[in-house]
């Protein structure tokens, strides 16, 4: 039996039955978890039927992100997992049908849906491309509620992800890939890639010449984020809890390591950096990446944690500012892309089939990704091994 990964908070959890199609829905095949405890299997889930401004996309690949693990186990902290539960915000395949109103996407084009796909449209920060920061909040590509409107068929049903063979998203949040970026590739680009690039972009990265900038936690998306900074030609230290990753780090284009373990790194490199971007999940001690900015330098918190920070005052002399980001909006999606396709950065990946899905999300939540790779779930080659249509 392929080896199996655990579940959280057994107490706290919603179970629902899948229902069947209704007449503005068609039934799809998906990889997903049924119930609490039950491990990924083949499922069959309805899809909307298409609208007018909408995209069908068939779905070729799709990147494994730990947020799908987060939401699959039960382990996302502060939320209850819905199941079933079909995960995946990272996929790309390509353009099988287009509503009436869809000009920027054609039949055959290849595109790709990110993390979010509706928000309420009138909100100051959707007026300024940042549904992802919309007031009323944004709809989920997986154990999403259907809140706005936009998400066509059954509205008690929670959104399902790219776990599966196609999806159907509204047009303002389908993106057309370029050409020459490598399929398997690019589906990462719509997590690690935007959640890299759009605090990178706020705080000057791409208008500045030759930043100091930092990048803490050498994981999935702490490598993308060595990869960007590098790309955009500015000095990359690569920050780790000890120097295991260093030669991982280097190789990806930092220029530099620090040990916060050791002493003689944290003291030679003490007030260096203009930016850090810190990709650590949970609770950690931030003062430790305060001390290594140089003045006037930003901290960017990306790792998620649900447990309040403690700075302390002399921290922060010297006007050092500690921000947030979670991924980015529209417009910085496309510029991400455009910025990936034209430097030919992307993710270290390893492709899998459906069958491998148990045992990589066991992998991931053991910490054994010693490669920092991306996976990615080869949906075209799931369905011909599966037999299906």
């Amino acid at each position: 039996m392929a080896e199996m990964f655990d579940f959280e908070n057994p107490e706290v959890y919603i179970n629902v039955d899948m229902p069947a199609p209704r007449s503005d829905e068609y039934e799809e095949v998906a990889w997903g978890i049924e119930k609490f405890g039950e491990p990924i299997k083949r499922l069959t889930i309805p899809r909307p039927n298409l609208s007018d401004d909408d995209v069908k996309l068939e779905v070729e690949y799709c990147g494994v992100c730990y947020s799908d693990i987060m939401a699959g186990s039960n382990e996302a902290p502060g939320v209850l997992s819905k199941y079933p539960c079909v995960p995946g915000h990272e996929l790309v395949g390509t353009v099988t049908e287009i509503g009436k109103n869809v000009s920027h996407l054609k039949i055959g084009d290849k595109a790709g849906i990110g993390t979010y796909v509706d928000s309420c449209f009138e909100c100051p920060m959707c007026a300024m491309d940042e549904d992802n920061y919309c007031f009323k909040g944004s709809t989920y590509t997986y154990s999403g509620d259907k809140t706005h409107g936009r998400v066509g068929g059954n509205p008690d049903i929670h959104t399902f992800g790219g776990y599966s063979g196609s999806y159907v998203c509204h047009k303002r949040f389908v993106f057309k890939l370029h050409d020459g970026m490598p399929l398997e590739k690019a589906g990462p680009l719509f997590c690690a890639g935007i959640t890299m690039y759009a605090p990178l972009s706020k705080n000057g990265a791409l208008d500045k010449a030759n930043m100091k900038i930092g990048i803490a936690g050498i994981g999935g998306l702490g490598t993308m984020g060595i990869k960007l900074a590098s790309n955009m030609g500015h000095t990359v230290t690569a920050i780790s809890s000890s120097d295991r990753k260093k030669e991982i780090a280097i190789e990806k284009g930092a220029s530099n390591f620090v040990a916060t373990s050791s002493r003689e790194d944290m003291t030679q490199n003490m007030g260096t950096l203009d930016l850090i971007l810190d990709t650590i999940p949970g609770h950690h001690d931030i003062g430790r990446f305060l001390s290594l900015l140089a003045p006037n330098g930003t901290l960017v918190l990306i790792g998620l944690s649900v447990k309040p920070y403690e700075v302390g005052f002399t921290d922060l002399m010297i006007e050092k500012k500690i921000t947030t980001s979670g991924v980015g909006g529209v417009t910085s999606t496309m510029r991400m892309l455009e910025f990936c396709a034209l430097h030919e950065v992307y993710p270290d990946i390893e492709v899998i089939t459906a069958d491998q899905l148990n045992a990589t999300w066991a992998k991931l939540q053991k910490g054994q990704n010693t490669r920092c790779l991306r996976y990615v779930l080869d949906v075209k080659k799931s369905k011909e091994m599966e037999g299906s249509n």
